[in-house]
């Protein structure tokens, strides 16, 4: 979607300011904002009235300025926003972001400026390898004095604080400093159509999609497309088949971690196509807790945002619901069929095994049997669609993808069966699990179907093989890790003993408005006396803690970028930050003499053996949970221990380090 106004600055100096204003009214209004504030018309009368003075002021000090391109409102889909200004001046894009009343300088529109530069960089196609200069116009405050002398090979370049008197004092500064002769200009008109391609996190699609996307719109990945079109796409058609044809179906999607199952589940129970008599198709259901508070929350949060109204946390329940909650509704009205004919399932692998569904719920089925059974009270049709992953088991009490095989086979054998192939063959990427261990037990209405796997890392843009690197290390095969971090060149990874450098590290690189964060194994008890808050205090306390510490602004003291709480692998599961740092706890060491990976859990004041293989697969995964929740880089500290406590031996930790560091990471 191009800007509501283009010109060269010749143009735009000769151009009625009505006009220019007219066309940035029009352009509100084609995108449904038609009952514009005035607060926001008189916005738009300050930032052109100050645009024609510095455009003045560059024509004078800069002749060759007059064929430079402003952009006015030029849109960032993925944050359904739109930045104020875009100067395309020869070779450097410049990005302006006014706040018309403001009187100081704040260091959150700063942010928000930087913010929308490394966007560009990262996500705009006709960005690429550009040199972008955020700029930060408050109009009212005072000429602070030019302090770019920070040297970085970024292309996002420090941001320019400017006001009113001095903003073409401060772009023609800015464009001598960072303009290549050897550079051709650029393409205005190819700039503004340019291919906009960005990586959403999970909560960046939830309220994108509620807010009427799709995932056409929002699913990119950084290299290009991907098959997440294509496997929303065949769910889609699945769901419409069984509707027209009054079948039940049992869909299973598999992906490699971060491929995106869940963004295109969320699709699905809120795709336009799909909808009935004004409602979503189906609900999005997850055992993960904190990742649907976490989402309703900033769903509600968006929905007042664009429209300046309540409601929001009524209507999110009809996005996404924990699945427990779900399943005890649905046994309390034993002869009713749920509302939804479509369910989504995340993380389905992890769904209670028997034993521990009848704790919880009394009900002595597993919870596979009991979700299909709920929703085989359908008389017409049912869809179930599955999302399975591999190594995401963390807790005791999780049938696995075979018992969803199991229950499909006793009970509901007129269920038809839409699966991956990589659920069927026991792929990586389920990490070997398999839908119906026992091969001859496979129902005869079974199709495969190859879109329905995903195998692409969206959540990591910058490092596909990530997760590789994580299998590796976790599995004792440094050399195959090292041989991996080779890939890894675009995505900053490294090592440090100290937290304080930890610390340091994420706020230096978690630039703009990205978020950062520490997180840290439940099990890693023995932190405290480094320091470092566990996320225990959000169990043990207030629940809404671990919301504002995903969701509210880096300057907020609950914010993970406070870099205060670690949280653990239950509440970052699913989710993802831009930066993170993961620190490391005695839970998992090295052993001194032989190598291969120490079992531990804390109890009482000593460390204790893990003796069964599934705790201890458990604590693997937890690690391997921690260590993909990355966007763009990740720092790894392993503290140095305290010889005067049996409880932080200096060695142990020590190997650790040493270990990792033949897994290829540098050291700070």
């Amino acid at each position: 979607m191009p800007a509501f106004y283009r010109a060269t600055l010749a143009q735009f100096l000769a151009d009625d300011a009505e006009r220019i204003l007219g066309l940035l009214v029009a352009g509100s209004a084609g995108l449904g904002f038609s009952d514009l504030k005035q607060k926001q018309t008189k916005a738009w009368q300050k930032q052109v009235t100050t645009l024609k003075a510095a455009a003045a002021v560059l024509g004078e000090r800069i002749p060759d300025s007059a064929n430079w391109s402003l952009l006015l409102e030029y849109p960032i889909p993925r944050r359904q926003k739109r930045i104020d200004a875009i100067l395309l001046a020869s070779d450097v894009i410049l990005c302006l972001e006014f706040k018309t009343e403001e009187k100081t300088h704040s260091r959150q529109a700063q942010q928000q400026a930087e913010d929308y530069a490394l966007d560009l960089r990262d996500f705009h196609e006709q960005s690429r390898g550009q040199r972008i200069v955020p700029v930060s116009v408050a109009l009212k405050a005072e000429s602070v004095e030019d302090e770019r002398s920070v040297h970085t090979d970024d292309p996002v370049r420090p941001v320019v604080l400017a006001c009113a008197p001095d903003l073409g004092q401060r772009i023609a500064s800015a464009f001598q400093n960072e303009t290549r002769l050897d550079h051709p200009s650029i393409d205005a008109t190819a700039w503004d159509l340019s291919a906009y391609r960005p990586v959403p996190t999970i909560i960046e699609a939830a309220e994108a999609l509620f807010a009427g996307h799709n995932v056409r719109e929002i699913a990119h990945s950084y290299a290009g497309a991907i098959n997440l079109t294509l496997t929303s796409d065949k769910l889609v058609e699945i769901i419409q088949r069984a509707q027209r044809e009054r079948l039940k179906v049992a869909c299973f999607v598999t992906g490699v971690p971060g491929a995106g199952k869940t963004l295109a589940g969320l699709n699905v129970v809120h795709n336009p196509v799909l909808r009935q008599q004004g409602r979503p198709p189906g609900v999005f259901l997850s055992g993960n807790g904190p990742l649907v508070k976490i989402v309703s929350a900033a769903i509600a949060r968006d929905f007042r945002r664009r429209t300046n109204a309540g409601g929001g946390e009524r209507t999110t329940g009809t996005f996404i619901q924990n699945v427990h909650a779900f399943v005890r509704d649905a046994l309390d009205k034993p002869d009713k069929a749920p509302a939804e004919n479509v369910i989504v399932f995340d993380e389905a692998q992890r769904a209670w095994d028997a034993a521990h569904n009848a704790k919880k719920t009394g009900s002595e089925l597993s919870e596979p049997e009991t979700v299909l059974s709920i929703m085989d009270r359908h008389r017409d049709w049912a869809v179930v669609v599955a999302l399975v992953g591999g190594g995401q088991e963390i807790h005791n009490g999780e049938a696995g993808l075979a018992e969803w095989g199991r229950s499909l086979c006793a009970r509901f054998p007129h269920w038809r069966i839409a699966v991956s192939p990589q659920a069927l063959a026991g792929d990586t990427s389920v990490s070997g699990h398999r839908l119906f261990p026992d091969g001859n037990s496979v129902p005869s209405p079974l199709i495969q179907e190859p879109a329905l796997h995903l195998e692409v890392n969206v959540r990591s843009f910058r490092a596909r093989r990530l997760a590789d690197w994580v299998e590796a290390l976790l599995a004792n095969d440094a050399s195959k890790a090292s041989a991996i971090v080779c890939d890894l060149q675009d995505f900053p990874l490294t090592l440090t003993r100290s937290l304080a450098t930890a610390r340091a590290w994420l706020r230096e690189y978690a630039r703009g408005l990205r978020r950062c964060g520490l997180v840290a194994s439940s099990g890693a008890i023995r932190l405290r006396p480094e320091g470092l808050e566990l996320s225990s205090g959000f169990r043990q306390g207030n629940r809404d803690l671990y919301v504002h510490w995903f969701l509210a602004e880096p300057s907020d003291v609950r914010s993970s970028n406070q870099l205060e709480v670690a949280a653990s692998e239950f509440e970052c599961q699913g989710l993802e930050l831009d930066w993170v740092g993961v620190c490391w706890g005695g839970d998992l060491l090295r052993n001194l003499h032989s190598g291969g990976w120490v079992f531990r859990c804390f109890s009482g004041s000593r460390w204790g053996s893990v003796t069964k293989d599934i705790d201890r697969q458990y604590l693997l995964n937890t690690y391997r949970v921690l260590m993909t929740r990355a966007r763009e880089g990740m720092v790894i500290w392993v503290p140095t221990g305290d010889a005067s406590d049996p409880t932080r031996s200096p060695s142990e930790f020590d190997a650790v380090a040493d270990y990792l560091s033949r897994c290829g990471m540098p050291r700070l």
